[in-house]
């Protein structure tokens, strides 16, 4: 193979092409890696993101676990209404409101006389 016989005109224009070629097939694979770790996010089981959805018109703010187990999480939620305690089931596919109850704050104290 004698170098001297390539045409320079050929040789940039194949260079270019192998180059360019070579970006676009890394340009599809990180997009494609990129959407693969997006869908497992979004279907990886978040119940605490599952509560502010859920309970969105609620406004929540702080919360806190209490108590987990595989099928149920307990929460004491700070919400515009005040302090409620709310249960999260676990479904078949998603998170649920099982219970959503009010808690009363109480003043003074906290000793009661009896």
């Amino acid at each position: 193979m004698h170098i001297n016989l390539f045409d320079p005109k050929r040789f940039h224009h194949t260079m270019f092409w192998s180059v360019l070629l070579c970006a676009l097939v890394v340009s599809i694979a990180a997009t494609l890696a990129r959407a693969t770790l997006t869908l497992s996010a979004a279907l990886t089981n978040k119940p605490d993101i599952a509560l502010y959805l859920l309970l969105e018109e609620k406004e929540v703010g702080k919360t806190e676990l209490l108590r987990e187990t595989y099928d149920t999480r307990d929460y004491l939620a700070e919400t515009k209404e005040g302090p409620k305690f709310v249960r999260l089931k676990k479904g078949f596919r998603q998170w649920y409101v099982e219970i959503e109850e009010d808690l009363h704050e109480e003043s003074g104290s906290g000793i009661s006389a009896l």
